[in-house]
């Protein structure tokens, strides 16, 4: 997973970033969110930039060809000729998390016209994804005018997260904005659907390839002048291939003869290849060629990089040299001290790099992590490790980053991080990263992940201190605390087992604090569970874990329910519902618990419309309630059978404990959870009403809800939650029939008015 902040300049400073945009969770790059500056020289591609100004129904704009064909510079040119702004995506890597890729596209539609601050809470969030690109639209519209913004390099996104969110933007745009993309691989947009609407216009790699006068003018701009057969033998054996035409340029200018520069210029990999080294390679002293191909394994060159990677010096000097012969060198800042290669340029350089020296290649991953850390870049460090396959320095950066990298909403970024373990089949080999990968998916609802990452964790052989400052003991303790697999019991006796081995800075040691109070609690014992939930809240205030806090403080207006303090139930609930909005919780495992509990208060108090709408944000976190984190899970959903019950909501009262049910088959005791909920069943039992209506949906049927509202097919929708077509058509019917409707139009606005949050 490409680090967010190692891609191109340095961070936009604090100051700029206020003046742009809201506060965000992480760092914006604003190299990323401007066009690629023209260099003077360049073509001007008239004819194919009128033909894009041109396009006034088509709402979509899609240039697609492989590397070297100009896409970036014809946009660009584009967007200097439109009257109004236009924001300016570059995607790379790092954008394959849906929280970061919709950040980056709200920040860029705020280059166009103002962003509320609570859009760029909203698209953070995790487990938005899709249903955030609403929120961005409604943004767009807000503008008064008509949007168009550029999301280039696109086939660097390949999460699929990520394609639906981008699939979305392109169907819903406001009328008269537009979305033009840039990308060397098929867009991830429904192409079909937009050509059917004429809401589509398509430049491929035959309207991209350069004619005859133009291929002149490149030249010309590199200084290089032919004669027009020369140039017309040119254009014909590069076929218009504007890098080839250049490359061909800086061979003549390095002293090759007009008549054989050019030749197999043409794509072909093993020749172009081969025309590197004869014709640019072989034509630079041996330190420069050496320079070249070293520092083709990263995305960004500047001089004290590159001289750690390169193993030279003065490496701000040769990065001068090369650019001021314009070999294919592109700056990345007006200060022209900060670069990148041409795309293509780098993949012959990486390539050239694997036939001279492949052995060096980990070593310069190597170099290039250690300075990234070094230089605190701890994500771009995480990158080149990985590339290095330093599996130790890896799951050291992972440990520190993962906590407030989840916290901050990049949760497909921490998932990424996981992923590469799983791939390599390191988990056994590093249990901390596989105890962090079971809690997490845990969190994300993800039960059987979580299993497995959890029963890899039990599986390791490894004693004594991990790179966390925790023991292993202490760590697998943790981790049965949490899945209380044996009852109160033995949940507190792990509990106190951890905090032994817990280190005093552990992040983890809240949750231990917590699980202690909870043990207290499933014993009915609120007296002696009250001081461990206020010593959970200072440790986890103090350490950071955002996130966890509301969840304590929801734990103490439990205590004080049972204790019929009501009024400071309801304050303990204001509280911890501020703390989730302000910090983007809402998506969160640990916001159902708030909400159940809030909604509960709400309830005590005649608020009944409120007590909906809050019961409505729990229930769209159902299915994140599982067997894996079965505690708070079964609490949370007590919670909010209590307000279904205060409501006269049989069926909402139903589906919530039938969950607990199904939880409750797969945990040996729940000690008093289990009696509340036994109670609850008996009195739902004696109320009278037909079970239907929105709260009545399954756990199944929940997780359906968020995709009504996009442009996915059922097949699509069945595709994305790996059920069959005939499933998700049945799971989407038995939704109509609950809340009253007979069409998918229908539902959405029914769910919508409903207050289910279909609509983020």
């Amino acid at each position: 997973m490409a680090a967010v902040v190692a891609r191109g300049p340095e961070p936009a400073s604090a100051t700029e970033r206020r003046r742009r945009f809201p506060p965000t969770p992480f760092d914006l790059v604003s190299a990323k969110l401007s066009p690629p500056p023209i260099r003077s020289g360049v073509v001007e591609r008239t004819a194919l930039v009128q033909r894009l100004l041109g396009a006034r129904d088509e709402s979509v704009l899609a240039v697609v060809a492989p590397a070297g064909y100009g896409k970036s510079t014809v946009l660009a040119q584009w967007a200097r000729h439109r009257e109004r702004p236009v924001g300016w995506l570059s995607a790379d890597a790092g954008d394959n998390d849906p929280s970061v890729l919709l950040t980056y596209l709200a920040a860029a539609v705020d280059r166009v016209v103002r962003v509320d601050a609570r859009v760029f809470g909203t698209v953070a969030s995790p487990g938005t994804g899709i249903r955030a690109v609403a929120s961005l639209v409604s943004a767009m519209e807000g503008g008064g005018e008509p949007v168009a913004l550029v999301l280039d390099h696109a086939e660097a996104i390949t999460n699929r997260a990520c394609r639906d969110v981008i699939a979305e933007l392109a169907v819903c745009l406001p009328p008269r904005s537009q979305l033009a993309i840039g990308s060397r691989a098929d867009v991830p947009i429904p192409v079909p659907r937009l050509r059917a609407q004429g809401a589509i216009l398509e430049v491929g790699m035959h309207d991209l390839a350069m004619n005859t006068a133009e291929a002149g003018q490149l030249l010309s701009g590199a200084a290089v002048e032919l004669h027009d057969p020369d140039v017309r033998v040119l254009h014909e054996r590069t076929e218009g291939w504007p890098v080839g035409l250049y490359l061909a340029a800086l061979a003549i200018k390095a002293g090759s003869p007009p008549a054989d520069a050019g030749f197999t210029v043409s794509g072909d990999d093993r020749f172009m290849g081969d025309y590197l080294r004869t014709e640019l390679l072989g034509r630079v002293s041996r330190t420069e060629a050496s320079f070249l191909t070293r520092t083709a394994i990263l995305d960004e060159l500047h001089g004290p990089l590159c001289d750690a990677v390169a193993g030279q010096k003065r490496s701000t000097d040769v990065l001068d040299r090369l650019q001021a012969r314009n070999l294919l060198l592109i700056p990345l800042d007006r200060r022209a001290r900060r670069y990148r290669y041409h795309h293509l340029f780098a993949e012959l350089l990486h390539d050239e790099l694997d036939r001279r020296e492949p052995e060096m290649v980990p070593e310069l991953h190597r170099r290039a992590a250690a300075w990234y850390e070094a230089n605190d870049q701890p994500e771009a460090a995480i990158e080149h490790a990985q590339q290095a396959g330093d599996a130790e320095q890896v799951a050291r950066l992972f440990l520190t980053l993962a906590n407030p990298v989840w916290a901050s909403g990049r949760a497909g970024t921490v998932t990424g991080w996981l992923g590469w373990f799983a791939e390599n089949g390191l988990l056994e080999q590093h249990p901390a990263v596989a105890l962090h990968g079971a809690l997490l998916h845990a969190l994300a609802g993800d039960s059987g992940e979580a299993h497995r990452w959890a029963a890899a964790a039990e599986r390791t052989t490894f004693t004594g201190l991990l790179p966390d400052g925790n023991t292993m003991e202490g760590s697998l303790a943790y981790l049965r605390a949490l899945l209380c697999r044996d009852g109160p019991d033995a949940m507190r006796r792990d509990a106190e087992l951890a905090l032994e081995g817990l280190s005093p800075t552990s992040p983890y040691r809240a949750a231990m604090l917590h699980s202690v109070g909870v043990s207290h609690l499933l014993h009915g014992e609120h007296d002696a569970a009250d001081p461990w939930f206020v010593r959970a809240l200072d440790e986890a205030t103090s350490a950071g874990v955002v996130p966890f806090v509301p969840v304590l403080l929801a734990e103490r207006g439990i205590v004080a329910i049972e204790r019929d303090d009501w009024e400071s139930a309801a304050a303990l609930a204001d509280e911890a519902l501020t703390l989730v909005h302000g910090s983007r919780f809402d998506e969160y495992w640990t916001s159902a618990l708030v909400y159940a509990f809030a909604a509960r208060t709400v309830t005590s108090r005649g608020r009944v419309e409120r007590a909906g709408e809050l019961a409505g944000r729990a229930a769209a976190l159902r299915p994140l309630l599982n067997y894996v984190l079965p505690v708070v899970s079964v609490q949370a959903l007590i919670e909010l059978t209590h307000v279904y019950v205060a409501l006269g909501d049989i069926g909402g009262a139903d589906a919530a404990l039938a969950q607990i049910r199904d939880i409750s088959r797969q945990v040996a005791e729940l000690g008093t959870l289990a009696d509340q909920a036994k109670d609850l069943r008996t009195r739902v039992d004696l109320m009278s009403g037909e079970m239907l209506g929105v709260a009545s949906l399954t756990t199944a049927e929940l997780r359906l809800v968020p995709l009504l509202p996009t442009h996915l097919s059922f097949s699509e929708m069945a595709d994305r939650l790996y059920l069959s077509r005939h499933t998700v058509k049945t799971q989407a019917g038995s939704i109509y029939r609950k809340i009253g409707v007979s069409s998918r139009s229908e539902a959405v606005a029914r769910l919508t008015d409903l207050g289910l949050n279909v609509r983020v």
